[in-house]
């Protein structure tokens, strides 16, 4: 079978397209809201911290029945949405980067709060001392000191939405060339008979999170050497 026909390089490129789009987002939002809930305790945190981590344990349709919800034509952002953009996000490459990123936010979230926990809070201090201000603070101390942890969560928020089938199918569709992701083309091509194809996808999508998870270990195994 030919690697570079359509049917096998679109569901594969639109996949890596997507993860890398929603990682940035994922990266941004994990990042601010890692740093400040890492550093501060007021009542109703604890509610909070459980809504940003639900999505790792709503079943994947439960996410994309409430990603229509917010985001179908008759809801007020899907309204305003489609005002901008003059047509519904449903069924477009943007839901896929939605749903993706909604899955892979709580990994990210997590391993970076866990990275910035990690830092002793008497550098950062001794620091302030100096005269330095938080924002020097955050950029030349805590973010090199908790990189590993932030590099850590990218990648696996970038295998998670790699992955993702459930809430993109119900949120994006299944539009070849257009929001047919790697996993819902698997699942195609088993229900049409086609195991080649099954097998071309499965095969590349094992050995892309295989990789990623390999380099994830290798930084933590190089991390914890004397």
């Amino acid at each position: 079978m030919n690697l570079f026909q359509n049917d096998y390089w679109s569901p594969i490129k639109l996949s890596l397209e997507v993860s890398s789009i929603s990682v940035l987002f994922v990266l941004f939002f994990g990042i601010l809201l890692g740093r400040f809930l890492s550093r501060i305790n007021f009542r109703g945190k604890i509610i909070i911290e459980t809504f940003l981590l639900l999505p790792l344990v709503l079943p994947p349709t439960v996410i994309g029945f409430l990603l229509i919800f917010f985001f179908g034509r008759n809801s007020p952002v899907g309204s305003f949405l489609e005002g901008l953009f003059h047509h519904s996000i449903m069924f477009t490459a943007l839901a896929a980067i939605i749903a993706s990123t909604v899955v892979a936010f709580p990994l990210m979230y997590q391993t970076v709060k866990t990275g910035f926990q990690s830092v002793d809070e008497e550098v950062e201090d001794a620091a302030r001392v100096d005269g330095a201000n938080e924002l020097k603070i955050f950029l030349y101390i805590t973010l090199p000191l908790s990189l590993r942890s932030i590099i850590t969560g990218l990648i696996l928020s970038f295998a998670r939405g790699l992955g993702e089938f459930g809430a993109t199918f119900m949120f994006a569709g299944n539009i070849p060339g257009r929001t047919q992701t790697a996993p819902t083309a698997i699942y195609i091509a088993m229900e049409s008979g086609n195991m080649k194809m099954a097998w071309l996808l499965v095969l590349s999508m094992v050995f892309i999170s295989f990789c990623m998870l390999l380099f994830t270990n290798s930084l933590n195994f190089a991390n914890k050497k004397p």
